[in-house]
């Protein structure tokens, strides 16, 4: 019987062994040149501190300058060379210029990671075209366009890798998220077919399939429908342990799938659970997410979106979601914290008397 207990504690220590092997015998990544983007905040934010310990040089793009230069504080805390680039990803031309930067002042670029998202939650009757066009402008269409901007550089010099992060929405349908799972279909259709053609010629794409992650992510996704209802469901499934993963550890094993040049990584058991049920069994997964969407909240019509960190939901729930949304800098462009305490000011001067 005390054997059969061990099992599960020998299993988890084998596992960080391996994991520890892994990040010491990769092959190094020493002051190769990395651009990611959406690397202000979040998984994104992550994944650069964790290049930025292998004393790889950056390059962090987003669109707000002040959440860039948080980021820029705090990646370089470590003593590597970062820079940053206001840039949209959905314009081609701001990508060319983020590249320009790295090769002008790097010389040339070794990694893109792609990572910049938007998330929007709600009912299929509460959406409109705009939000499926802006979801596939920045998840298909940003990712594409960074990929053409750095593709002449990483062919003349006949090596480079390309690090897609996707979603285990674009591999199964997930109900009120449907302009998020069209736009991270495309971005793995994108992903894989770029794997297929580019490998001979010494460029490697890795398509990362993440699921759910605790980066504090709700308070930056965009709700719609009955907004306090669809935080309160979406911040749940983001930051319990039984439903989603560390981010911390999501970085670093995406940083080694990198390393590795890995074609393909799925992160999460439950992502993984997840995908096989898919494949197995689709007509019963669509009839169980079928079953998800009649218990989430309907709306009658098309509504405004509000941005997560304008919600509340129940006190623990979102003190949870504030602590690592403080974590991975998602407050950064309206700070302070919402749940900070209110700033001390001090009491005006008394005016001097008339004489």
């Amino acid at each position: 019987m005390a054997s059969v207990r061990a099992r599960p504690l020998l299993a988890a220590a084998g596992e960080v062994v391996s994991s520890s092997l892994d990040r010491a015998f990769a092959p190094s990544l020493r002051d190769h040149v990395v651009i990611v983007t959406g690397g202000s905040r979040g998984l994104g934010l992550l994944i650069a501190e964790e290049f930025a310990a292998l004393d790889c040089r950056l390059v962090l793009c987003a669109r707000d300058e002040r959440e860039l230069e948080e980021a820029r504080v705090r990646v370089g805390k470590s003593g590597a060379r970062v820079l940053t680039c206001a840039a949209d990803v959905t314009k081609r031309e701001d990508m060319d210029r983020a590249v320009d930067l790295a090769i002008s002042r790097f010389g040339r670029v070794d990694v893109l990671v792609n990572v910049a998202g938007i998330i929007q939650t709600g009912p299929l009757e509460a959406l409109t075209r705009a939000d499926f066009e802006q979801a596939l402008d920045t998840m298909f269409y940003g990712p594409l366009n960074a990929v053409q901007a750095v593709l002449p550089f990483m062919r003349r010099r006949r090596k480079g890798r390309i690090v897609n992060v996707t979603s285990i929405g674009g591999r199964v349908a997930v109900p009120h998220l449907l302009p998020y799972t069209c736009a991270k279909f495309a971005a793995v259709g994108l992903s894989e077919g770029l794997f297929a053609e580019l490998r001979e010629q010494g460029i490697s794409v890795t398509t990362v399939v993440p699921g759910l992650m605790r980066t504090g992510s709700a308070q930056n996704a965009l709700f719609k429908g009955r907004q306090e209802l669809e935080k309160a469901w979406f911040a749940l499934g983001a930051t319990l342990p039984l439903t989603s993963m560390s981010a911390r550890r999501a970085a670093r094993r995406i940083v080694l799938a990198a390393r590795r040049r890995e074609a393909f990584v799925t992160l999460s058991w439950q992502a993984k659970l997840l995908r096989l049920i898919h494949d197995l069994f689709p007509t019963a997964t669509l009839h169980a997410m079928s079953a998800v969407a009649r218990m989430l909240p309907h709306a009658s019509g098309p509504t405004a979106s509000v941005r997560g960190m304008d919600l509340r939901v129940p006190g623990p729930l979102e003190a949870r979601v504030d602590r690592e949304a403080r974590e991975t800098n998602e407050y950064a462009a309206r700070q302070p914290s919402p749940l900070a305490p209110p700033p001390v000011v001090p009491p005006e001067p008394a005016p001097a008397p008339a004489t």
